[in-house]
């Protein structure tokens, strides 16, 4: 006799979208690393591991991100050809196909919003959107690491509504953990509210195609360093942002 084990829920973590975003990848290393270390002491770790599978993508933009640490510190968007201009690369932000180069996107290739010429047109957004469309009834949660603002956004980016009472809950839960870290404070709220209003946004996508609990994260600072965060500021950034994804983690409804 055959046993058949419902497959478990899964979370989905992302970080290095944006190439000069460099504390994301650095948070995602940093998960996987507590996440195994903590195993044998940390009983709520140890219960999410148990109960759940993590999805981690370190570095969602492998070229942006490896182009800004060669050659243009600020880089922003991928490394794609354009044929008819110049100018390389897409906002991997702005490239999914929900109000796809709507309001907050550009239409042209020079510019750091630029959408794409269609949507998931760039590998990186079609590999990603196609394994999450052949798990999603098994992802229940997506988290998608940013930087800078000290921000946690939930949908939508691209219009102004407010109906999503479950994510408000969850995001003043993760703030306030993050927060009894090292104070540091961060807003919550609706991307286009919170922080502006965005077209093909992953986290948008995300609910839209049934993973009710779709997260941006927006990391330490809010400008004073911006993006070149100083090296003794990763490790509290991460301890902090830990506490908090545990949090939504651990959310009643989500994966329990």
């Amino acid at each position: 006799m055959h046993i058949i084990r419902a497959q478990k829920k899964a979370v989905w973590i992302d970080c290095g979208v944006h190439a000069r975003e460099w504390i994301g990848p650095a948070f995602c290393q940093w998960f996987v690393k507590e996440a195994i270390s903590s195993y044998q002491y940390d009983s709520v770790m140890r219960r999410l591991l148990n109960q759940v599978n993590f999805y981690i993508m370190p570095v969602f933009n492998v070229d942006g991100y490896h182009f800004s640490w060669t050659t243009d510190r600020f880089w922003r968007k991928t490394r794609s050809k354009n044929h008819k201009f110049h100018c390389r690369g897409v906002d991997a932000n702005r490239n999914w196909k929900v109000k796809w180069c709507d309001e907050g996107a550009s239409s042209h290739p020079c510019d750091d919003t630029y959408c794409g010429p269609f949507p998931e047109s760039e590998p990186e957004v079609k590999a990603v959107a196609k394994f999450l469309r052949k798990h999603k009834k098994r992802v229940k949660a997506y988290i998608s690491i940013h930087a800078y603002a000290q921000m946690l956004l939930y949908p939508y980016s691209y219009k102004y509504l407010f109906i999503l009472t479950l994510q408000e809950s969850a995001a003043n839960n993760a703030v306030t953990a993050l927060y009894s870290a090292y104070g540091v404070r961060y807003r919550y709220g609706p991307a286009s509210t919170t922080l502006y209003v965005s077209s093909g946004s992953s986290i948008d996508w995300a609910y839209r195609n049934g993973i009710q609990y779709a997260f941006a994260f927006e990391l330490r600072d809010t400008g004073y360093f911006g993006f070149l965060l100083p090296e003794s500021l990763i490790s509290p950034t991460c301890t902090e942002t830990m506490r908090a994804v545990k949090i939504l983690m651990s959310c009643k409804n989500m994966l329990y």
